[in-house]
C-alpha cells in the first residue's frame, strides 16, 4: 500500500483582506516493493487547484497570516477534491507499475 504525502504549494489570496480564493495541491503517492539491494520504489503524483469563495466579516473567517496547510488542504476536501479516488486512482498507477498488463514496442 502507498503512502500519500498531500501539500499545498501555493495559494493565490486578495491583497486587500488576504481572503484566499485559489489553493494549489499535490499529492505524491510512494510504495517501496521488496528489501536491500532488490527494494523498488513507485511513485505517482497528481495536482491540480480549487476554488473557493470566503466572507472576511464570517467569525469563521482566518487571516492569511495564520492560515495553516491541514486547514487549507481541509478546505480542498472539503469544497470538491475528492481525497479517497484521487488516492485510488494513485494507487492504482502504482499498482500497474507493479504489475504491468500492457507493454509497447515493436518485435523486431
Amino acid at each position: 500500500m502507498a503512502t500519500f504525502n498531500w501539500t499545498i504549494s501555493t495559494t493565490d489570496y486578495e491583497l486587500s483582506d488576504g481572503g484566499v480564493f485559489t489553493a494549489h495541491w499535490r499529492v505524491n503517492a510512494e510504495q517501496t516493493e521488496g528489501t536491500g539491494d532488490d527494494a523498488v520504489t513507485y511513485t505517482a503524483t497528481s495536482y491540480g487547484t480549487q476554488g473557493f469563495t470566503y466572507d472576511a466579516s464570517s467569525p469563521d473567517y482566518t487571516p492569511y497570516a495564520d492560515l495553516t496547510e491541514a486547514q487549507v488542504l481541509g478546505w480542498c476536501w472539503a469544497d470538491g477534491v475528492d481525497q479517497d479516488a484521487i488516492e485510488a486512482s494513485l494507487q492504482a498507477n502504482i499498482d500497474a507499475q507493479i504489475t504491468p498488463t500492457t507493454g509497447e514496442g515493436v518485435p523486431w
